[in-house]
């Protein structure tokens, strides 16, 4: 990563400035994928932006644990299986006599 800097991006009709290392670009994306979450709950009746947000932050982080777990799951399925083909290999070669 590089050097931290000052990113400045708009969210829920505020400007905001972070220091951080990431590209400016990808800063004011996830402040777009939020701004979109909470207009989308806005839309579907949350007349609140606080609790708008606050629902919107529990989908996204609902999400991340979502996709923790399947990548774990993931991880586990992928040992699993090199175990097995090791097993299956060493059954297949044959044994050099002691």
């Amino acid at each position: 990563m590089s050097e931290p800097r000052r990113v400045e991006f708009q969210l829920l009709g505020q400007t905001l400035t972070i220091r951080t290392a990431e590209l400016p670009d990808y800063i004011r994306a996830l402040a777009k994928y939020i701004d979109e979450r909470v207009t989308a709950l806005k839309r579907s009746g949350v007349k609140d932006p606080m609790t708008a947000l606050a629902l919107a932050a529990l989908d996204i982080t609902d999400e991340l644990f979502k996709a923790r777990d399947d990548s774990s799951r993931d991880e586990s399925d992928v040992g699993k299986r090199l175990s097995a083909l090791v097993a299956m290999l060493e059954q297949a070669t044959p044994k050099e006599p002691a």
